[in-house]
Protein backbone atom coordinates (compact mmCIF):
# COMPACT_ATOMS: atom_id res chain seq x y z
CA UNK A 1 0.00 0.00 0.00
CA UNK A 2 2.77 2.26 0.75
CA UNK A 3 4.06 1.82 -2.07
CA UNK A 4 1.39 2.69 -4.45
CA UNK A 5 0.80 5.60 -2.62
CA UNK A 6 4.54 6.50 -3.47
CA UNK A 7 4.50 6.00 -7.14
CA UNK A 8 0.98 8.42 -7.26
CA UNK A 9 2.50 10.77 -5.55
CA UNK A 10 5.44 10.64 -8.10
CA UNK A 11 3.49 10.80 -10.88
CA UNK A 12 0.96 13.70 -9.89
CA UNK A 13 3.91 15.66 -8.72
CA UNK A 14 4.61 18.85 -11.01
CA UNK A 15 7.99 18.19 -12.45
CA UNK A 16 10.55 21.37 -12.37
CA UNK A 17 12.93 20.87 -15.21
CA UNK A 18 15.76 23.27 -17.20
CA UNK A 19 14.20 24.13 -20.85
CA UNK A 20 16.45 25.54 -23.27
CA UNK A 21 14.61 26.15 -27.16
CA UNK A 22 17.13 26.50 -30.36
CA UNK A 23 16.08 28.05 -33.42
CA UNK A 24 16.40 25.87 -36.27
CA UNK A 25 16.93 26.92 -39.24
CA UNK A 26 13.69 26.79 -41.66
CA UNK A 27 14.33 26.20 -45.45
CA UNK A 28 11.23 27.36 -47.74
CA UNK A 29 11.09 26.21 -51.12
CA UNK A 30 8.24 27.61 -53.93
CA UNK A 31 7.79 26.67 -57.41
CA UNK A 32 5.08 25.72 -60.02
CA UNK A 33 4.47 23.02 -62.15
CA UNK A 34 2.63 23.14 -65.33
CA UNK A 35 0.39 20.43 -66.52
CA UNK A 36 -0.43 20.23 -70.67
CA UNK A 37 -2.79 17.80 -72.09
CA UNK A 38 -3.51 16.90 -75.77
CA UNK A 39 -6.38 15.71 -76.38
CA UNK A 40 -6.74 12.70 -78.97
CA UNK A 41 -10.13 12.92 -81.06
CA UNK A 42 -10.47 9.40 -82.48
CA UNK A 43 -10.89 10.36 -86.22
CA UNK A 44 -14.23 9.24 -87.87
CA UNK A 45 -13.69 6.20 -90.14
CA UNK A 46 -14.02 6.54 -94.00
CA UNK A 47 -17.01 5.10 -95.65
CA UNK A 48 -16.84 4.45 -98.93
CA UNK A 49 -20.15 4.01 -100.55
CA UNK A 50 -20.98 2.12 -104.22
CA UNK A 51 -25.03 2.55 -104.64
CA UNK A 52 -27.97 1.08 -103.77
CA UNK A 53 -27.29 1.22 -99.97
CA UNK A 54 -24.05 -0.87 -99.94
CA UNK A 55 -21.44 1.41 -97.78
CA UNK A 56 -18.10 -0.26 -96.11
CA UNK A 57 -15.93 1.30 -93.44
CA UNK A 58 -12.13 -0.04 -93.82
CA UNK A 59 -9.26 0.93 -90.97
CA UNK A 60 -8.16 4.43 -90.43
CA UNK A 61 -5.04 5.93 -89.12
CA UNK A 62 -5.05 9.51 -87.93
CA UNK A 63 -1.91 11.30 -87.72
CA UNK A 64 -2.23 14.73 -86.16
CA UNK A 65 1.16 17.19 -85.29
CA UNK A 66 0.87 19.25 -82.65
CA UNK A 67 2.83 22.53 -81.14
CA UNK A 68 1.97 23.92 -77.86
CA UNK A 69 4.15 26.81 -75.88
CA UNK A 70 3.82 27.97 -72.36
CA UNK A 71 4.87 31.46 -70.74
CA UNK A 72 5.34 31.95 -66.81
CA UNK A 73 6.80 35.23 -65.54
CA UNK A 74 6.07 36.64 -61.89
CA UNK A 75 5.07 40.54 -61.11
CA UNK A 76 6.25 42.34 -59.92
CA UNK A 77 9.43 42.18 -61.79
CA UNK A 78 12.06 42.74 -59.50
CA UNK A 79 15.47 42.48 -61.17
CA UNK A 80 17.36 42.91 -57.88
CA UNK A 81 16.71 43.55 -54.20
CA UNK A 82 18.61 45.41 -51.54
CA UNK A 83 20.05 43.13 -49.09
CA UNK A 84 20.76 44.50 -45.47
CA UNK A 85 24.22 44.14 -44.29
CA UNK A 86 24.24 44.10 -40.45
CA UNK A 87 27.32 45.03 -38.32
CA UNK A 88 28.52 41.87 -36.47
CA UNK A 89 31.25 43.69 -34.42
CA UNK A 90 32.23 42.19 -31.35
CA UNK A 91 34.60 43.67 -29.55
CA UNK A 92 33.07 43.94 -25.67
CA UNK A 93 31.05 42.32 -23.33
CA UNK A 94 33.33 40.39 -21.37
CA UNK A 95 36.48 40.60 -19.35
CA UNK A 96 39.37 38.34 -19.12
CA UNK A 97 41.39 37.60 -15.63
CA UNK A 98 43.23 41.00 -15.75
CA UNK A 99 40.32 43.02 -16.24
CA UNK A 100 40.28 43.44 -20.63
CA UNK A 101 37.31 43.72 -22.54
CA UNK A 102 37.35 41.12 -24.98
CA UNK A 103 34.43 39.65 -27.30
CA UNK A 104 31.55 37.66 -25.61
CA UNK A 105 30.41 36.44 -28.40
CA UNK A 106 27.25 38.61 -29.48
CA UNK A 107 26.92 41.63 -31.47
CA UNK A 108 27.98 44.97 -30.01
CA UNK A 109 25.33 46.89 -32.01
CA UNK A 110 22.73 44.22 -32.46
CA UNK A 111 20.13 44.85 -35.72
CA UNK A 112 22.27 48.02 -36.74
CA UNK A 113 22.43 48.04 -40.47
CA UNK A 114 25.87 48.94 -42.25
CA UNK A 115 24.67 49.11 -45.75
CA UNK A 116 22.37 47.40 -48.69
CA UNK A 117 23.75 45.54 -50.94
CA UNK A 118 21.76 44.35 -54.42
CA UNK A 119 20.82 40.95 -54.84
CA UNK A 120 19.83 39.32 -58.25
CA UNK A 121 16.69 37.53 -57.66
CA UNK A 122 17.84 35.60 -60.77
CA UNK A 123 14.06 36.22 -61.59
CA UNK A 124 13.11 35.74 -65.21
CA UNK A 125 10.55 34.78 -67.53
CA UNK A 126 10.25 31.26 -68.63
CA UNK A 127 9.19 30.42 -72.32
CA UNK A 128 8.74 26.16 -73.16
CA UNK A 129 7.34 25.07 -76.83
CA UNK A 130 6.75 21.76 -77.48
CA UNK A 131 5.70 19.69 -80.55
CA UNK A 132 5.09 16.05 -81.13
CA UNK A 133 2.83 13.76 -83.28
CA UNK A 134 -0.36 11.79 -81.81
CA UNK A 135 -1.31 8.94 -84.14
CA UNK A 136 -4.59 6.76 -83.79
CA UNK A 137 -5.91 3.57 -85.53
CA UNK A 138 -9.08 2.68 -85.72
CA UNK A 139 -9.94 -0.83 -86.82
CA UNK A 140 -13.51 -2.55 -87.17
CA UNK A 141 -14.09 -5.19 -84.73
CA UNK A 142 -16.60 -7.37 -86.93
CA UNK A 143 -14.30 -8.55 -89.72
CA UNK A 144 -17.13 -10.73 -90.71
CA UNK A 145 -19.95 -8.02 -92.13
CA UNK A 146 -16.73 -6.20 -93.63
CA UNK A 147 -15.74 -8.64 -95.74
CA UNK A 148 -19.26 -9.19 -96.69
CA UNK A 149 -19.48 -5.52 -97.39
CA UNK A 150 -16.29 -5.77 -99.65
CA UNK A 151 -18.52 -9.10 -101.72
CA UNK A 152 -21.37 -6.89 -102.42
CA UNK A 153 -19.09 -3.82 -103.26
CA UNK A 154 -17.70 -5.88 -105.73
CA UNK A 155 -20.95 -7.49 -107.39
CA UNK A 156 -22.53 -3.84 -107.47
CA UNK A 157 -19.40 -2.41 -109.46
CA UNK A 158 -19.57 -5.80 -111.74
CA UNK A 159 -23.52 -4.80 -112.45
CA UNK A 160 -22.53 -1.08 -112.72
CA UNK A 161 -20.00 -2.16 -115.06
CA UNK A 162 -22.50 -4.54 -117.27
CA UNK A 163 -25.12 -1.70 -116.87
CA UNK A 164 -22.95 0.58 -118.41
CA UNK A 165 -21.72 -1.88 -121.68
CA UNK A 166 -24.89 -2.33 -122.20
CA UNK A 167 -25.77 1.52 -122.31
CA UNK A 168 -22.60 1.84 -124.87
CA UNK A 169 -24.06 -0.99 -126.96
CA UNK A 170 -27.42 1.38 -127.71
CA UNK A 171 -24.94 4.12 -127.91
CA UNK A 172 -23.16 2.08 -130.88
CA UNK A 173 -25.74 0.63 -132.50
CA UNK A 174 -28.08 3.70 -132.67
CA UNK A 175 -24.98 5.74 -134.27
CA UNK A 176 -24.50 3.18 -136.75
CA UNK A 177 -28.09 2.79 -138.11
CA UNK A 178 -28.22 6.65 -137.77
CA UNK A 179 -25.34 7.07 -139.99
CA UNK A 180 -26.33 4.30 -142.35
CA UNK A 181 -29.46 5.61 -142.65
CA UNK A 182 -28.38 9.21 -143.48
CA UNK A 183 -25.41 7.89 -145.96
CA UNK A 184 -28.00 5.73 -148.02
CA UNK A 185 -29.89 9.99 -148.24
CA UNK A 186 -26.28 11.27 -149.34
CA UNK A 187 -26.41 13.62 -146.47
CA UNK A 188 -22.93 13.51 -144.53
CA UNK A 189 -21.04 15.84 -142.17
CA UNK A 190 -18.29 18.22 -143.78
CA UNK A 191 -14.96 16.52 -143.72
CA UNK A 192 -13.78 19.62 -141.79
CA UNK A 193 -16.51 19.61 -138.94
CA UNK A 194 -15.82 18.69 -136.04
CA UNK A 195 -18.67 16.10 -136.15
CA UNK A 196 -17.42 14.21 -138.78
CA UNK A 197 -15.59 11.53 -136.23
CA UNK A 198 -19.07 10.66 -135.15
CA UNK A 199 -19.98 8.94 -138.99
CA UNK A 200 -16.07 8.20 -140.06
CA UNK A 201 -15.82 4.83 -139.07
CA UNK A 202 -19.46 3.79 -140.22
CA UNK A 203 -18.83 1.66 -143.73
CA UNK A 204 -22.46 1.94 -146.44
CA UNK A 205 -22.22 -1.48 -148.01
CA UNK A 206 -24.63 -3.40 -150.63
CA UNK A 207 -27.59 -4.57 -148.40
CA UNK A 208 -28.16 -8.53 -149.10
CA UNK A 209 -29.88 -9.74 -151.58
CA UNK A 210 -29.53 -6.60 -154.04
CA UNK A 211 -27.83 -6.70 -157.16
CA UNK A 212 -25.57 -3.07 -157.24
CA UNK A 213 -25.24 -1.96 -160.62
CA UNK A 214 -22.23 -2.84 -162.58
CA UNK A 215 -20.79 -3.71 -166.22
CA UNK A 216 -19.57 -7.05 -167.88
CA UNK A 217 -17.57 -7.37 -170.76
CA UNK A 218 -18.03 -10.46 -173.05
CA UNK A 219 -15.03 -11.54 -174.04
CA UNK A 220 -14.47 -13.01 -178.05
CA UNK A 221 -11.97 -15.14 -179.54
CA UNK A 222 -10.40 -14.70 -183.33
CA UNK A 223 -11.68 -17.25 -185.11
CA UNK A 224 -14.90 -16.43 -184.36
CA UNK A 225 -14.77 -12.36 -185.51
CA UNK A 226 -13.40 -14.01 -189.06
CA UNK A 227 -16.29 -16.60 -188.89
CA UNK A 228 -18.42 -13.97 -188.34
CA UNK A 229 -17.06 -11.84 -191.07
CA UNK A 230 -17.00 -13.79 -194.05
CA UNK A 231 -20.89 -14.91 -193.45
CA UNK A 232 -21.63 -11.73 -193.50
CA UNK A 233 -19.81 -11.15 -196.69
CA UNK A 234 -21.62 -13.97 -198.36
CA UNK A 235 -24.94 -12.78 -197.74
CA UNK A 236 -23.74 -9.38 -199.57
CA UNK A 237 -23.01 -10.67 -202.59
CA UNK A 238 -26.04 -11.12 -205.76
CA UNK A 239 -26.59 -14.39 -207.19
CA UNK A 240 -25.36 -15.45 -210.67
CA UNK A 241 -27.94 -16.22 -213.62
CA UNK A 242 -28.56 -19.79 -214.22
CA UNK A 243 -27.19 -21.15 -217.61
CA UNK A 244 -29.09 -22.11 -220.35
Amino acid sequence: MKKFIATLLLLTAPAQAQVSSTAAPVANSSGSVTNQAVQVVPARQFTNTYGSGISCQGATLSINPFISSTTGWAQPYEKYYNEPVYDTLDLVGALDPEGNSIPDGRPDNPGNILFYKPTRTGQKTNLSINGGITATLSIPLDRHHVRTCRKAAEKQVALLDAALADKRLNYEIARLKNCSDLMKEGVMFHPDSPYASICADVVLTNPPGVLPSHIHSIPTSLTTVETSAAAKQTQQQPSSPASP
